[in-house]
């Protein structure tokens, strides 16, 4: 059974943090390389953040680059995004996905249902 689910989304004001987590199900989660998207009202779908399976590799989109971080607890079929610093602009709904493979890079193929992020001024 494939399942993600995204925990840790609210609000915040601007320059806070939160931590987002997303369980995964152990069958999506192994051996893939996990990441976040989001998207805003009106915008297109942005990639936030990505880690390849054996988390060696990371990517972090340049609006967040410095700010967010990616990381995973493969124990616990987890991967999270810590987010600091925020920003008005941040705010969205945030996906996690999976996607077949080691690499980060490519098609991501599976889905969480989204938590939303809403920072304020």
């Amino acid at each position: 059974q494939v399942w993600l689910v995204e925990s840790g989304g609210g609000s915040v004001q601007a320059g806070g943090s939160l931590r987002l987590s997303c369980a995964v199900s152990r069958r999506t989660f192994n051996g893939n390389a996990m990441g976040w998207f989001r998207q805003a009202p009106g915008k297109e779908r942005e990639f936030v953040a990505a880690i390849s399976w054996s988390g060696d590799s990371t990517y972090h989109a340049d609006s967040v680059k410095g700010r967010f971080t990616i990381s995973k607890d493969n124990a616990k079929s987890t991967v999270y995004l810590q987010m600091s610093r925020l920003k008005p602009e941040d705010t969205a709904v945030y996906y996690c996905a999976s996607r077949d493979g080691e690499r980060w890079r490519g098609l991501y193929e599976c889905w969480g249902q989204g938590t939303q992020i809403t920072v304020s001024t």
